[in-house]
């Protein structure tokens, strides 16, 4: 050891090998210790109180009321009416231009729902038109590859059967359309978009609308509904607050292809013609009094002021020949000179072949009506039996 360090007292850090530190240095540290001590200071008993506080549980749930006797009586509605649904898939048949091929594509999908306990389910024709194949699948999630058993363009019905066996679906509680007023609550229930055993509920809007479908058929005494109905809904069932059938969803009124809260349905009562005979016969045979005559002529009448159905010829046997109804004739000019003028049928006033037909339609072969005609400017009233057309 020198002199120096003896006589000072103290000892040189650069000879012990000891770093030095900066004035600069010193005063971060320092900073940065008040600072640490300081944010401790501040959140330390926030920090304590949470590190030490009770686990968040969930909210207590709140106990629910009865279900308002409206709510229960719509449950109970749909459950027991659910199983009695059916969505139908179909596919057809296109054309491969390149082979020359029958390629088999999906079509689309719809609704339908069981008739009996023999398998046969009724939707829409239009869901299963030009079909090469139609696929059923219950609510229980079994599915059954289905036959077309017969149709009815003119009120959009076509029927079909499933091999379900004993052990099917019940089929729908039937009511009648008869009775329906405006305001009468109604159930919709089907597969709107796919999307499986759809409830929406509504009103009776308004009844005997018609609706002129593709190909010039027009469906008439249909009953309207606000009832959501989407694509996918049709040949589904539109049921009353008993459970009952009352009708067949068949088109919706919307710019947009989706629901306006204006829906079409075919009433039971003509369900109720219309089905037995297509099972029965493959088709539906509408009723008549065999009357031959042409729209186009009784709007030339109408023109001239003469309103009803020119009667052009009777068919042989029928029972518009055995009531003796006299047909028009024809100039030798092309003038058609009236004979007989259907004017009403059963108090019913007639317009025109429309109003005809509907009239009839309501009718059961082997009915008797009261026939009203116009004769050389005298009105008469003839008794006939409606026929079934051939």
């Amino acid at each position: 050891m020198n002199g120096r360090a003896a006589v000072d007292g103290a000892v040189d850090r650069s000879e012990v090998g000891m770093p030095r530190r900066s004035v600069t240095a010193n005063a971060v540290i320092a900073g940065v210790a008040a600072f640490s001590f300081a944010l401790g200071w501040r959140i330390a008993p926030e920090a304590g109180a949470a590190w030490f506080a009770p686990a968040p549980e969930p909210r207590e749930v709140v106990a629910r009321p009865p279900l308002p006797a409206k709510e229960a009586s719509v449950i109970d509605v749909f459950e027991a009416s659910r199983d009695s649904v059916v969505a139908i898939s179909v596919a057809g048949q296109v054309m491969n231009p390149w082979t020359r091929s029958a390629v088999e594509v999906p079509r689309g999908s719809g609704s339908g729902f069981v008739w009996d306990g023999a398998g046969h389910v009724v939707t829409n024709f239009h869901v299963v038109r030009d079909a090469s194949r139609a696929q059923v699948t219950l609510a229980d999630g079994r599915s059954f590859p289905a036959e077309l058993v017969g149709s009815d363009p003119s009120h959009d019905l076509a029927v079909l059967k499933i091999p379900v066996g004993p052990d099917g679906p019940s089929p729908l509680p039937l009511g009648t359309s008869a009775d329906l007023r405006v305001g009468q609550a109604v159930l919709a229930i089907g597969n709107p978009f796919g999307l499986d055993w759809t409830l929406t509920t509504g009103i009776v809007s308004a009844l005997d609308r018609e609706l002129n479908e593709p190909g010039g058929v027009r469906i008439e005494g249909l009953i309207q509904t606000d009832a959501a109905i989407n694509p996918g809904n049709s040949g589904g069932p539109l049921i009353d607050s008993a459970g009952r059938l009352i009708g067949v969803n068949t088109a919706i009124y919307s710019p947009s292809g989706s629901n306006a809260g204006i829906g079409f349905a075919v009433p039971v009562d003509v369900l109720n013609r219309v089905v037995p005979q297509i099972i029965a016969n493959g088709r539906y045979v509408p009723p008549g009094l065999g009357i031959v005559e042409d729209e186009r002529v009784n709007a030339l009448a109408r023109r001239s002021g003469l309103e009803g159905v020119l009667v052009l010829g009777t068919e042989p046997g029928s029972p518009a020949e055995k009531a003796g109804l006299r047909p028009a004739t024809r100039t030798r000019d092309g003038r058609i000179v009236p004979g007989d003028v259907v004017t009403a049928v059963a108090g019913e006033p007639v317009g025109g072949s429309a109003d005809l037909n509907r009239i009839l339609d309501a009718r059961q072969p082997g009915d008797e009506v009261e026939v009203e005609i116009l004769r050389d400017g005298r009105r008469m009233v003839l008794n006939m039996t409606v026929m079934a057309r051939a």
